[in-house]
C-alpha cells in the first residue's frame, strides 16, 4: 500500500538534499574542495558549513553513488516509519548524535567525507532492531539482518574501497544502539541519550492519522541486494 506523503517527508528530504549536493558538484556549480571536512578551515577561516557538507558528497555519479543513495533512502525511511514513528525529535537527535561522533572519530582517521559512514550507521541501527529478518543480497547470499552492515563492508572491499569508512559507520551505529537499546535494559543501566527539550519543541510530532499505514520495517524494499523477510512470516 502506498505510504502517505506525511510519512515520507524526512526520508525524501534527506535524499533530495544529498542528491542536490552531488548534482551541484557534477555540474561544477561547486567543487568537492568546498565541501570536504577540514578542521583548520573551520576554525581559522570560519567555514563552518564544512561540518555538514562533508556528509553530502558521495563521489561522481556511478554505481557507488547510486548504491549509497538507495540504501540511504530505504533505511532512513524504514527507521522513520518504524521504530521512530511518532518520534520525530528522537529521529533528528539520532542524526545529530551520529554526525557528531563521526566528525570526532573522522578527525583522527583523516576522513574528509562521511556520507557513506552515515548510511552504514542507519543500516546498522535498522539491522540490530530487526534481528529476525532474513536478508538476500544480489540473490547470492542469505543471512540474518544483523550481518547486513558487514556484508556491505565486504562488498565495498571487493569494489576496491577503503573499509575504514564502513567501520566508522558500524562503530557509531553500535554506540547509538548500545546506549539507546541495550544499556537502559541492563541491571543498573539507564538512559544516557535523552533528546534535548529544544529539539522536541522544534520537531513537535502532530497527532497521528488513524488512516496512516507506515511501510513495514521488516521489508527493506524490492531490491535483490537488500530484500528481506521476517522469520516466521
Amino acid at each position: 500500500m502506498e505510504v502517505p506523503l506525511k510519512g515520507r517527508v524526512t526520508a525524501f528530504g534527506d535524499f533530495f538534499f544529498f542528491y542536490v549536493s552531488d548534482t551541484a558538484c557534477q555540474l561544477e556549480l561547486i567543487t568537492p574542495f568546498q565541501l570536504y571536512f577540514n578542521p583548520d578551515l573551520i576554525l581559522r577561516n570560519y567555514q563552518v558549513w564544512r561540518i555538514i557538507t562533508n556528509f553530502l558528497f558521495f563521489g561522481p555519479v556511478g554505481f557507488n553513488f547510486l548504491f549509497n543513495m538507495i540504501f540511504l533512502y530505504r533505511y532512513c525511511r524504514m527507521l522513520e516509519e518504524g521504530s521512530f514513528r511518532g518520534r520525530t525529535a528522537d529521529f533528528v537527535f539520532m542524526f545529530l548524535f551520529g554526525g557528531f561522533l563521526m566528525t570526532i572519530f573522522g578527525t583522527f582517521v583523516s576522513l574528509v567525507f562521511l556520507g557513506q559512514a552515515f548510511t552504514i550507521m542507519l543500516v546498522y541501527i535498522w539491522s540490530r532492531r530487526n534481528p529476525n529478518v532474513r536478508m538476500n543480497f544480489f540473490g547470492l547470499l542469505n543471512f540474518q539482518a544483523p550481518f547486513l552492515p558487514w556484508v556491505l563492508m565486504g562488498f565495498s572491499l571487493l569494489l576496491g574501497n577503503s573499509i575504514i569508512v564502513d567501520l566508522l559507520g558500524i562503530a557509531v551505529g553500535h554506540v547509538y544502539y548500545f546506549l539507546e537499546d541495550v544499556f537502559p535494559n541492563q541491571p543498573g543501566g539507564g538512559r544516557w541519550l535523552k533528546t534535548p527539550s529544544i529539539i522536541k519543541m522544534l520537531f513537535h510530532t502532530p497527532e497521528e492519522d488513524a488512516n496512516y499505514n507506515p511501510l513495514p520495517e521488516e521489508r527493506p524494499g524490492g531490491f535483490a541486494w537488500g530484500e528481506g523477510q521476517r522469520l516466521g512470516g
